[in-house]
């Protein structure tokens, strides 16, 4: 083959590329931001020239062939490196522009992300935001992501990752429930409440207090079961469930934030630190790369200043 044959078919050696990291016809063409008959076809004729089948179709997926990962194999590293020479000539003009991928947990990303995005885009009107709402652990690179928020005990020594600010957790209720069934001076005295908690395999929880007052070195937890009529995995479940009197629920700061500071919620057991109960730092991560788009750092920049003085309840 002739080299302007060859060129005219780098769109679509580049569309397989993505093909192999999506998985699917119909993710591939999100990703590419074209229909999914165009990414078919364009993979088709990519097929004939190569005289050769470059992907195994099923009904439920796609898997390339040995010809097609070779392809891919030989070709990904020059596509990432054209994209990321382009971007940095593209920044020269010094506007940030372009589309960042987020992916972010579900309270965190509802609470808290979302209200501060109109703001960033608003400065920055050439800039695109794409969120992943999910308490699923994506991987990065193989989805596609540039950015992750991660709440953790510490950084990911896979990414590049920045402190986005701490966090803690909380024991919270309505005046109304501590009002009919007594506010709680020691957390022995939770034995008598209804819990909302994150259900473990046994049924019940188990939550884990050391005094504010006491040093670290000579803490004691306490560390006791609680149990109630009610468990969910998600934070925001428990804190509305909190608010519908149900019991008195334990909740990473940022998820009970705004009904604290609106007097919805009352914080329990003030004096005692909860512990283990949920990660006590948020982190911004990206995966290692040569060239970080503008648009990306500005974004990382901007949350690290909203967030730097974390969620404060008063």
């Amino acid at each position: 083959m002739d080299v302007e044959k060859i060129e005219g078919l780098w769109t679509h050696l580049h569309w397989l590329t993505v093909l192999a990291e999506q998985g699917s016809y119909t993710a591939a063409a999100s990703r590419l931001g074209v229909s999914k008959a165009a990414m078919s076809q364009r993979i088709s004729e990519l097929e004939r020239a190569a005289g050769i089948s470059l992907v195994q179709r099923t009904t439920r997926s796609v898997r390339l062939t040995e010809a097609g990962q070779r392809l891919v194999e030989d070709t990904r590293g020059h596509y990432a490196q054209i994209a990321s020479s382009f971007s940095s000539v593209r920044e020269l003009a010094g506007v940030a522009r372009g589309l960042i991928r987020v992916t972010a947990p579900v309270a965190f990303a509802r609470q808290q992300l979302v209200p501060q995005l109109p703001a960033f885009m608003r400065a920055n009107p050439e800039v695109r935001v794409q969120l992943e709402v999910s308490d699923r652990i994506a991987s990065l690179a193989t989805e596609g992501f540039d950015l992750a928020i991660r709440h953790s005990a510490e950084a990911p020594d896979t990414h590049v990752a920045w402190k986005l600010c701490p966090t803690h957790s909380v024991i919270v209720a309505t005046r109304a429930y501590l009002r009919r069934r007594g506010t709680p001076a020691t957390p022995e005295d939770l034995s008598a409440h209804d819990c909302l908690f994150y259900p473990r395999p046994t049924g019940g929880g188990m939550w884990s207090f050391e005094r504010k007052t006491a040093r670290k070195t000579a803490a004691t937890p306490v560390i006791l079961p609680v149990n109630g009529q009610f468990s969910a995995n998600n934070s925001e479940t428990l804190r509305d469930a909190a608010l519908d009197d149900m019991g008195i629920a334990l909740l990473p700061d940022f998820t009970a934030q705004a009904a604290v500071q609106a007097g919805k919620l009352a914080v329990v057991l003030p004096d005692w630190r909860v512990t283990g109960a949920f990660a006590e730092q948020l982190y911004v991560v990206r995966p290692y790369a040569s060239h970080v788009p503008r648009a990306v750092s500005l974004f990382v920049n901007y949350l690290r200043d909203r967030f730097a003085d974390g969620f404060p309840l008063e």
